[in-house]
């Protein structure tokens, strides 16, 4: 036990998944930040055992009830750990925030502003006042009466309703109805009242296809009987329900998933045509500060909101300057883009994060380890020295920071390091170093220590000359403003600027124009699936390859089992107890549900006569638990596996188990995860890739790696267009289009294109700077 006064973090055997016995120090007060490749074991340290354990400890303080269940929950594989504060975590959460979380509810600035409305706004001659709940379109109170304060409401399209308008009623054009009514009843009725079912759906008249899709519900359809080959019908008698109406009533009543799911891929959202899409019901609506309704201030960039907020008495001063302060590190941070009514799930994992680490700042918590993941992610290299700016503020405030970072310059600005490798998976696990930054420079099996004290710009590369031009534009969307750009085909183009600058609308526009392009493929951050049964095995097909090779055993065929009897998303050979997840939900009082290991297969997934068939003397579960990397070796003379497994290793993602649940893979991760998924499938024609911030979460090692498959993508003749922070990345492409100067109003605009040279010497682009740092 060591000394209660003892100023270091001390950890002894970590094990937790390839962490090796870890044995290591780290002071308290301090910004230390751990370093290594992806998939080295870092985040297993910082977060798998320093946090979870000081969470562990917190259960432990709180109710009898809870504390019963704490060994349900699990508790990190460490010998020990001893000088531990509490923590609090950041992390870059893999689940998606609700549809009514905002910018403003993440960083509890909407319930300062309900509070100014409430007490110095403007009412109308006879209007009750109101409290801060009729401004929330989150309570009853406040929330529209026609989209219960969501803002949309759920309707649907003709297109939706109708994908391929060359069938006929009758060939099943109206996809939205169910079969066997579409088959039969659907047909005969519109066929009794005159409208012909064998007809192509677009060359039925407007009106007739107005009618049988969006008409409200006729009584009493009566279709007389009709002698067919086999039977007489019956007269049918009741009312026509047109497919929209079908649509929203079982979207709406249906207690069906299944009917559910299907009835929302007909659906899309429009604006509340009775709040506007500003989710209040009119009373607060009615209310003014500054001339202003509240949803006018939610939906302004928060550096303009900021300038807006001025207090007219001593009530007004006081709340406008408590918004303005707690607006201010939003701002610091390099969110001043964003509005209030931004919603959350529309928002980046590194928005998110630095959005949840701004509410942090005026926490006033003392004395606790934070804990960060990737703090910079998504951070134009301008923001970065606000961002170490703040983090040293929550230093200054008593606090330990512990931060998981690949950013250099983040690295760079540590007072402490700890380095984990050498490699990824199995290759890595052991903490090479754990000190001040400078002495990491004599760490000969450190891959960081190469590229932080080594800033020399890489090999120039050869500018490709392109082969024709994608012309975009004028695209007026979001902030951009008739913005005209020129894509060279066969070449790497990246598209910079910091955030919120339009980036990502200007490629969106991509996808709309692709003259000189035979495929596009998008690539983006959002994840594999939305639950812990979609994995990458699932997501890539290998898993059917892996299926096939276990039913194909003597085992198998022996027993009967057939590719079914492999899946854990069908009865049969997945445990019933937990249905194939692999965990349990338990529910604690007064305390979020979490999740324990299965106690009938323990994790598995799979009922005991699966497990029982083995390959190569390893069950199912055991090949899922599998790295990448491992899973080559294993199924080396399988083409099918092989051939997708060598793409996931030349994206850089190795260290990746085959059965890790979607939940748990960064948007990075997912992104490489479908890159590579691409891949395997083969290039056929000319290919349009376009891919977001692809290096978020990737060491600079990994970068060098992913860099070069893309880079080959493009000597075979095909088009790679990313959305790039990281400079080395952009000194490396053959064309740069930079937006700015700024983000949102005053961004938009492309302030430099060309070949990097000519972009970092560009006087009006913020990027330019930090471009020229790393040109070779």
């Amino acid at each position: 036990m060591q000394h209660p006064h003892d100023p270091y973090v001390r950890v002894r055997g970590a094990r937790e998944h390839n962490l090796k016995g870890v044995d290591v120090d780290i002071p308290r007060d301090v910004l230390a930040v751990f370093t290594g490749v992806s998939g080295s074991g870092k985040s297993s340290l910082a977060f798998g055992t320093i946090y979870a354990e000081a969470q562990r400890r917190y259960f432990e303080s709180v109710a009898p009830y809870a504390r019963r269940l704490i060994h349900q929950v699990g508790a990190p594989k460490v010998g020990e750990i001893s000088g531990l504060p509490p923590a609090v975590s950041l992390q870059q959460r893999r689940s998606s925030p609700t549809s009514r979380s905002s910018v403003g509810t993440v960083t509890n600035l909407s319930n300062s502003l309900r509070m100014l409305f409430s007490r110095a706004g403007t009412y109308p001659p006879g209007a009750e006042r109101l409290d801060s709940d009729a401004f929330s379109p989150n309570t009853a109170a406040g929330a529209c009466p026609h989209c219960h304060g969501l803002g949309q409401v759920p309707e649907t399209t003709e297109e939706l309703l109708v994908p391929d308008p060359a069938l006929s009623i009758r060939e099943g054009a109206i996809a939205a109805w169910p079969g066997a009514w579409q088959g039969k009843n659907l047909r005969d009725i519109l066929d009794t009242l005159g409208y012909d079912v064998d007809r192509p759906w677009r060359d039925l008249p407007a009106e007739e296809r107005e009618w049988i899709l969006f008409t409200d519900e006729q009584p009493v359809v009566t279709v007389h009987p009709v002698r067919d080959a086999d039977r007489i019908q019956r007269p049918y008698q009741g009312t026509y329900m047109s497919a929209r109406r079908y649509v929203l009533k079982t979207f709406s009543d249906t207690k069906s998933r299944t009917l559910r799911a299907k009835a929302e891929r007909f659906l899309a959202n429009r604006p509340c045509e009775v709040c506007g899409g500003s989710r209040l019901r009119p009373e607060a609506l009615a209310v003014t500060f500054g001339g202003r309704t509240i949803a006018e201030l939610a939906a302004l960039p928060l550096t303009d909101l900021a300038g807006l907020l001025d207090g007219r008495d001593e009530a007004a001063r006081v709340l406008t300057e408590d918004l303005k302060a707690r607006m201010a590190p939003v701002v610091e941070l390099g969110l001043g883009y964003l509005s209030l009514d931004r919603f959350a799930p529309t928002l980046s994992a590194g928005e998110l994060q630095r959005l949840r680490l701004a509410t942090q700042l005026r926490s006033g918590l003392f004395g606790v380890v934070y804990v960060l993941d990737e703090p910079s992610a998504g951070l134009h290299p301008a923001d970065t020295e606000a961002l170490l700016t703040v983090l040293e503020r929550l230093k200054a405030a008593g606090n330990s920071v512990f931060v998981v970072e690949h950013h250099l310059e983040v690295v760079r600005g540590a007072d402490w390091l700890v380095d984990v490798g050498p490699g990824a998976g199995e290759h890595g696990g052991r903490v090479l170093y754990s000190g001040p930054p400078a002495e990491l420079a004599s760490v000969q099996e450190s891959a960081t220590a190469a590229f932080l004290f080594d800033e020399s710009p890489g090999p120039a590369r050869q500018v490709r000359e392109p082969r024709g031009w994608l012309e975009v534009g004028p695209v007026t969307r979001h902030n951009l403003r008739a913005v005209t750009a020129g894509f060279p085909l066969g070449a790497f183009t990246a598209v910079t600027g910091v955030s919120g600058s339009g980036k990502s609308t200007l490629i969106g526009e991509l996808t709309e124009e692709l003259a000189g392009v035979e495929r596009l493929v998008r690539v983006d951050q959002r994840p594999i699936g939305r639950t812990p049964r979609s994995n990458l095995a699932t997501y890539t097909g290998l898993f059917d390859v892996v299926r096939k090779v276990f039913a194909g055993t003597e085992e198998a065929r022996a027993r009967g089992y057939g590719v079914g009897r492999f899946s854990f998303n069908v009865a049969g050979g997945r445990c019933e107890t937990c249905q194939g997840e692999g965990f349990v939900s338990v529910e604690l009082l007064f305390l979020p549900s979490t999740y324990a290991p299965c106690p009938d297969c323990g994790g598995a997934r799979y009922n005991p006569g699966t497990l029982h068939v083995t390959y190569r003397d390893r069950n199912i579960a055991e090949v899922l638990d599998l790295t990448v990397e491992a899973a080559a070796d294993f199924f080396a003379d399988v083409p099918a596996a092989a051939r997708s497994l060598r793409t996931l290793l030349d994206v850089g993602l190795g260290y990746l188990r085959l059965g890790q649940p979607a939940t748990e893979l960064s948007g990075g991760e997912a992104q490489r995860i479908k890159l590579a998924s691409e891949l395997q499938r083969g290039r056929r024609g000319h290919t349009l890739y376009l891919l977001d911030e692809p290096t978020t979460g990737l060491h600079p090692a990994d970068v060098e790696v992913l860099m070069e498959r893309l880079h080959g993508l493009v000597d075979a003749g095909h088009t790679v267009v990313v959305v790039e922070h990281d400079m080395t990345v952009v000194a490396g492409a053959d064309w740069v289009i930079d937006l700015g100067p700024g983000g949102g109003d005053r961004g938009g605009r492309i302030v430099a294109s060309g070949p990097p040279q000519r972009v970092a010497g560009s006087a009006r682009s913020a990027t330019a700077p930090y471009l020229a740092r790393v040109m070779p």
